[in-house]
């Protein structure tokens, strides 16, 4: 299913982080806290001041952010979880160190 978000909504695929330990014990599912970094898989045209002129996000589908733990709110599209957020609930965007 295609879905674009309207206005300075953005829609973000969790990353996993990968399995945790702590000191030696791995920490089932139900125990670990989702991960706060995401990819962004779609983003709307962006805000509209009140003169009609529009504002772009900051944010473009693909890149690589940070987000707080609370921030969003998850829905399921075809059987995956995402969430949709405003573009300012977005705390940064990880650039690769490889680009330069």
């Amino acid at each position: 299913m295609k879905c674009r978000p309207l206005h300075d909504r953005i829609i973000v695929q969790r990353i996993d982080e990968g399995e945790q330990r702590v000191g030696g014990i791995i920490i089932p599912d139900s125990a670990k806290e989702k991960p706060q970094q995401g990819k962004v898989i779609e983003a709307g045209n962006g805000k509209v001041k009140d003169d009609g002129q529009r504002i772009p996000l900051d944010v473009k589908a693909g890149d690589k952010i940070l987000f707080g733990k609370y921030s969003g709110q998850e829905i399921k599209l075809d059987g995956e979880e995402f969430l949709i957020m405003r573009e300012d609930e977005v705390l940064a965007v990880i650039e690769d160190s490889d680009k330069s």
